[in-house]
């Protein structure tokens, strides 16, 4: 199976082998150089909360929450 270097230094791997593998986006890959022309491609492992402390620190500020009054069905 054949692939091309981008102009932006990336590889493309197959959709084949994307759909075997169950590869995702966002997946990450180390990669090692044996020698000259040959590389080995490791896929990282995905932890069960990849990208929780990314998005927690993306979160407003303190106070930035401001509760709403809304009206409860308790009185209908």
């Amino acid at each position: 199976m054949q692939t091309v270097v981008s102009s932006k230094g990336q590889v493309v791997l197959p959709a084949k082998l994307r759909h075997q593998d169950r590869i995702t986006i966002g997946q990450t890959f180390e990669i090692e150089r044996l020698d000259a022309g040959r590389y080995l491609l490791k896929r990282q492992p995905v932890t069960d909360n990849a990208g929780l402390v990314d998005r927690l620190l993306a979160c407003p500020v303190k106070g930035w929450f401001q509760p709403i009054t809304s009206e409860s069905t308790v009185s209908l």
